[in-house]
């Protein structure tokens, strides 16, 4: 704990050193008494700063333990709290492991209990199982009476165990017949069912023909009849052939007898055979005959005489 000097010889010698001196004459007082008089309230301060001093260093002194004892007790504080924190800690931790004690103490008490009950299940299903098995004992004691009277009626069996091993492999057998007798009928039953599906698919198979056969038939009557049509046109064009064939010649022959004709009132004798070029002759002589006549029915209309054009 600090204190300002200041402020402590404020407070303290506000009141207490500054001492008010009794009011005298001084009038009468010489110098050299005054002095002494000084010296003196000099001495008195001095001492009573002395004391003063003394009396703060006493305090501060005590100020000084006190702080140091503050300071012990709150280090000493803080290590209670230290260890009241690392109490409270533990107790904490401790409270948290009993309480995980207490729940896993309870949850094996449950389980416990669950086991108990399942125990108390599986022993009242055993005495049930118990007692079905006493009504079964009791039931199949007959066999075993019966067991005994077919190894004394029987020589070759001298135990009981002889029955039942000559029983099990009866019954092996049986059993393996069985097996066999059912591979048998199921290796029929795939036979047959292939036989069926090859059925099937060799109808479908004539099916399939019969419809392609019934298709070329109907493209084969499709075919008759247009071939049909097709002879029908072929000798109506070889009849129209013929008659234009026919009309042909004659045309040729006209033209020919036309061409001589031509060629004798030209005085020419040079023959040409293609008929086309036969009628650019006629036609070529037709027009200018033609010409000619146009003009002598000019010349009769005007009386003017026309030389006629020389024949090439």
């Amino acid at each position: 704990m600090t204190v300002s000097l200041e402020e402590y010889f404020r407070t303290t010698f506000e009141d207490k050193l500054l001492v008010k001196m009794p009011e005298r004459e001084d009038d009468h007082l010489t110098p050299a008494t005054r002095l002494l008089e000084k010296r003196r309230e000099m001495a008195e301060v001095e001492q009573a700063l002395a004391a003063q001093k003394e009396e703060f260093q006493m305090k501060m002194e005590s100020l000084q333990q006190r702080r140091e004892e503050l300071e012990r007790k709150e280090f000493q504080l803080k290590e209670s709290l230290l260890k009241f924190d690392k109490f409270l800690k533990e107790n904490d931790s401790k409270r948290a492991r009993a309480v995980k004690k207490a729940n896993d103490e309870r949850e094996l008490k449950r389980q416990k209990d669950r086991e108990i009950e399942r125990v108390k299940q599986e022993t009242a299903q055993h005495l049930k199982q118990k007692e079905a098995l006493g009504k079964k004992l009791e039931k199949y004691t007959i066999f075993h009476t019966f067991m005994d009277k077919v190894q004394e009626a029987g020589e070759d069996f001298h135990e009981i165990r002889d029955i039942i091993t000559r029983w099990d492999t009866l019954n092996a057998t049986h059993t393996d017949l069985l097996e066999t007798e059912q591979k048998n009928q199921d290796r029929v039953e795939n036979q047959r069912q292939e036989l069926m599906k090859y059925m099937e698919e060799k109808e479908n198979q004539v099916l399939n023909y019969n419809n392609q056969l019934s298709g070329l038939q109907t493209r084969l009557d499709a075919a008759q009849s247009e071939a049909v049509k097709w002879e029908s046109r072929w000798t109506h064009i070889k009849n129209t052939a013929a008659k234009k064939t026919l009309l042909l010649g004659r045309i040729k022959m006209a033209t020919h007898n036309l061409y001589q004709l031509v060629k004798s009132h030209q005085n020419q004798t040079d023959e040409l055979e293609d008929t086309t070029e036969q009628l650019t002759q006629i036609q070529q002589f037709v027009q200018d005959l033609n010409q000619i006549t146009s003009e002598i029915k000019k010349m009769d209309h005007t009386g003017t005489s026309i030389v006629p054009p020389s024949s090439s």
